[in-house]
């Protein structure tokens, strides 16, 4: 069965931050939200490096092996982070979440590693795809198989914007790396946590079952979190998996956030 892609992507710096540190993309085979830190200047050089070196991915040509072709260009991207920070010491805290698929007809690669997060909406549902890299996550991951006693919560909200598994140009970065199945009137959400943190999964359940349009579903989770206080940049990238009678011919690949403004 021969499927495409319809996309749409969007990204905004919030209430309060003064530059905009995430990077989108959307294009026919590709989808990626990446989420930077380090300080001045850190966050908006490590998600627009990987965002940029991930973009050739984004191409007719086959791939043998998706998940491998995938897990391949992250460790290229991180290696570009490593020769940055080599080249630039100031630069020397910078990282960056992401969270990337890529198609092949009917079987995507998925690549996630920080607390940017992949849902899925299927069938009148919504599942989060992603598991988020954070130290709340990991303690309260590893309760559940001891069967110890719950993470105080207290402790927990302290956790829950610290992350242990992120790219930053050092060794060892390892993305979760799946290859999921897809079917036509599949709809997934990629966003930074400037979306996830602030917007409710069930509102964001309302918003991707409510409005058919990608674009104007992005623009409704963008603005919601602005209203919700904006105190992070907020992106997101859609992609409705349709047949390829319905995508606009040729589609123009999207760049948003800090990538946008680096991109030749």
């Amino acid at each position: 069965m021969n499927v495409a892609i319809r996309y749409a992507a969007g990204s905004d710096i919030g209430c309060n931050r003064e530059n905009n540190e995430d990077s989108g993309y959307a294009g026919a085979r590709l989808i990626a939200v990446a989420d930077g830190m380090g300080g001045y200047a850190g966050g908006e050089v490590a998600s627009s490096t990987v965002i940029g070196s991930l973009r050739s991915l984004d191409a007719d040509a086959p791939f043998d092996d998706l998940v491998d072709a995938l897990g391949r260009a992250v460790a290229e991207a991180n290696e570009k982070l490593r020769i940055v920070r080599e080249e630039r010491p100031d630069l020397s805290r910078m990282g960056t979440t992401l969270t990337a698929m890529l198609w092949s007809g009917t079987s995507v690669a998925l690549a996630h590693i920080g607390d940017s997060r992949g849902y899925l909406l299927r069938d009148g549902e919504l599942f989060q795809i992603t598991r988020d890299h954070t130290m709340k996550d990991l303690l309260e991951n590893e309760s559940e198989q001891s069967g110890g006693a719950p993470v105080d919560a207290a402790e927990a909200n302290r956790l829950s914007h610290v992350l242990y598994r992120v790219l930053d140009g050092r060794e060892d970065r390892e993305p979760d790396l799946k290859l999921r199945d897809c079917r036509l009137g599949d709809r997934y959400l990629l966003c930074s946590d400037g979306l996830s943190g602030v917007v409710d999964a069930q509102t964001i359940y309302e918003v991707l079952s409510a409005e058919a349009d990608p674009q104007r579903a992005i623009d409704r989770l963008i603005q919601l979190a602005r209203d919700g206080g904006g105190p992070d940049n907020i992106t997101g990238v859609i992609a409705d998996v349709v047949e390829p009678a319905h995508v606009p011919t040729p589609g123009r690949p999207m760049t948003v956030g800090a990538a946008a403004q680096t991109q030749t």
